[in-house]
């Protein structure tokens, strides 16, 4: 008797045991392109979900029960950074009370620190808007930076999974082929852009602007974070009579109007492009997110569209 019991004990610690390891891990993604990129790379051996989706502004989300309980159980935390979602992490991350995805842990990965961060101001000063002080936070709208994130991903993912390491290596290079090439691929098709002038709602678009060489001549607000007056309209109303733009650019989630309004007086077409995963209804992936990029921008204006 006292042999079956401990049969039966140590079978029920095996299959716990062997459950734990074939348990995915858990990632938590603060926006959708970072759940997509993980997805990439970890494959079966991950579940990755975002805190926020494509029509919701990054900057603004309440730190709801619902995401106070998904970050419970997170294996890997992996954020933007540069004070993005500065107004609801840190929130989340107390109330969660999570030590595998605090500062400093493996779990923690913030990524726009891998890459070089544009428009990291000199001087802080909050009349100038909502500056971030550790640089323009939009990352994912150049799709190389993606690859320098997906190799951190890859490494974070070996630490805390170490049993599913060579599959974690074996996604990252597999991505990175398929990549490469898909980058090559829009280059090329958006070589005629280069130099183009664009109005952007926001600073949403600045790592866009720096891969294809657009030249922002304007934003439809006076200062970061500031929504568009009518007073500093009718000034880039009078700015784009005189100098005209080819294109007005905003996101999924920002309001149209402005945008709207300062096309129908000026002539220069305007739109919203993805931003990231989610953003329109066929750019429901990373490849398909700037396979749409790229088709709106070379639609509204490409060589036959000065």
């Amino acid at each position: 008797m006292y042999y079956r019991i401990i049969a039966k004990i140590g079978l029920t610690i095996s299959l716990i045991v062997a459950s734990g390891a074939q348990a995915a891990v858990q990632v938590f993604a603060c926006e959708p392109e970072w759940a997509a990129l993980a997805g990439e790379i970890g494959g079966d051996n991950i579940v990755a979900t975002s805190a926020t989706n494509a029509l919701q502004d990054p900057h603004y989300i309440q730190a709801r029960p619902s995401l106070i309980a998904r970050i419970r159980k997170a294996d890997l935390l992996i954020c933007s950074g540069s004070d993005l979602e500065a107004g609801w992490l840190p929130l989340l991350l107390r109330k969660g009370n999570n030590p595998k995805i605090q500062p400093g842990k493996p779990g923690y990965l913030m990524a726009s620190q891998y890459v070089n961060r544009l428009e990291i101001p000199t001087v802080l000063d909050r009349a100038q808007g909502d500056l971030h002080a550790q640089g323009n936070p939009h990352i994912q709208t150049d799709p190389r930076n993606l690859t320098i994130v997906a190799r951190v991903i890859a490494q974070r993912l070996q630490q805390i999974d170490v049993a599913n390491a060579a599959s974690y290596q074996q996604g990252l290079h597999a991505f990175e082929a398929k990549w490469s090439k898909a980058v090559a691929k829009w280059q090329r098709q958006a070589a005629s852009l280069r130099g183009k002038k664009v109005v952007l709602h926001h600073k949403s678009w600045v790592y866009l602007n720096y891969w294809l060489g657009l030249v922002e001549v304007a934003t439809l607000e006076s200062k970061p974070g500031v929504p568009p007056s009518a007073v500093h309209l009718n000034e880039l109303l009078v700015q784009l009579q005189a100098t005209p733009a080819a294109l007005i650019i905003r996101t999924p989630y920002q309001n149209a109007r402005p945008s709207d309004w300062l096309s129908k007086r000026t002539g220069i077409p305007n739109t919203a492009l993805p931003f990231t995963v989610g953003g329109s209804a066929d750019a429901n992936d990373l490849y398909s997110l700037f396979d749409v990029t790229i088709r709106i921008l070379l639609d509204k204006m490409g060589p036959n569209n000065e």
